[in-house]
């Protein structure tokens, strides 16, 4: 059986975590730049433990009116200073929980933008510079972020998404648009497939482009989550396929 791993962002203020959590194998677990506080970063890194969920910090933009899913004016000190500030804050709560960073990945309109620009790429990669070592970074494939990671000696984690869309140049259909989402649990599974398996991906203008990734999100604000995840449980090992789950400890 071959192992997927299944990556979700949390700690958000939906409070679903303990019904998602059983469901998937990596968490991102935001940490104050667009939603969180340490009580909820220490809440979800519980669950997230308890249920072998391998976890990440999930940094943004500074800007909780706009759920960091906007670009905003800021300096690279500024930005610098503040995804410090949220890393530094989310490895206390991993202290006091006795609790391990696996991984990093930004949020929204940070993720984009590090994924487009070499400045606010580079910002970023100098704020997650000291948990490098032992820490892997989920980021898109082929994209600015990605490859100057690589260059700078970074675990890097290629990730697709299972519940957006893909235009012909590999990036997500805006949410503006109508199919921007992929709500149907069979459709998702069929996306999942072609990736896992073909190494390309169905965009929205009916064509195959070759894409890699080695951990799938899905948006724990989709309104079909649950239901999406419980229909891959059942399905993935009918494709020989099984979560990842993570033991601290070994790992």
């Amino acid at each position: 059986m071959n192992v997927i791993d299944i990556n979700a962002d949390v700690g958000e203020g939906l409070e679903n975590e303990a019904s998602l959590l059983p469901l998937i194998s990596s968490c991102n677990i935001a940490c104050g730049g667009h939603a969180g506080s340490n009580a909820t970063m220490g809440s979800v890194v519980i669950l997230a433990l308890e249920n072998q969920v391998k976890i990440g910090a999930h940094p943004s933009y500074p800007d909780r009116a706009n759920f960091g899913r906007k670009s905003i004016p800021i300096g690279k000190k500024e930005l610098l200073k503040s995804l410090s500030h949220q890393l530094e804050d989310f490895e206390k709560v991993l202290q006091a929980k006795k609790a391990k960073l696996h991984h990093i990945k930004p949020h929204g309109a940070l993720y984009n933008d590090a994924a487009n620009n070499h400045q606010i790429a580079r910002v970023f990669l100098n704020a997650v510079q000291p948990y490098k070592n032992n820490t892997h970074l989920y980021l898109p494939h082929n994209s600015v972020v990605a490859n100057l990671a690589l260059e700078d000696g970074f675990s890097v984690n290629f990730e697709a998404f299972l519940d957006r869309n893909y235009s012909n140049d590999l990036k997500l259909v805006s949410r503006s648009m109508e199919k921007a989402t992929i709500q149907k649990p069979t459709a998702v599974l069929a996306h999942l497939l072609t990736i896992a398996k073909q190494g390309k991906v169905l965009t929205i203008d009916n064509e195959f482009k070759k894409i890699q990734a080695n951990t799938y999100c899905i948006h724990g604000d989709n309104p079909n989550v649950l239901q999406i995840l419980m229909y891959l449980q059942k399905e993935l090992p009918n494709h020989n396929l099984q979560l990842q789950k993570w033991n601290q400890n070994t790992q």
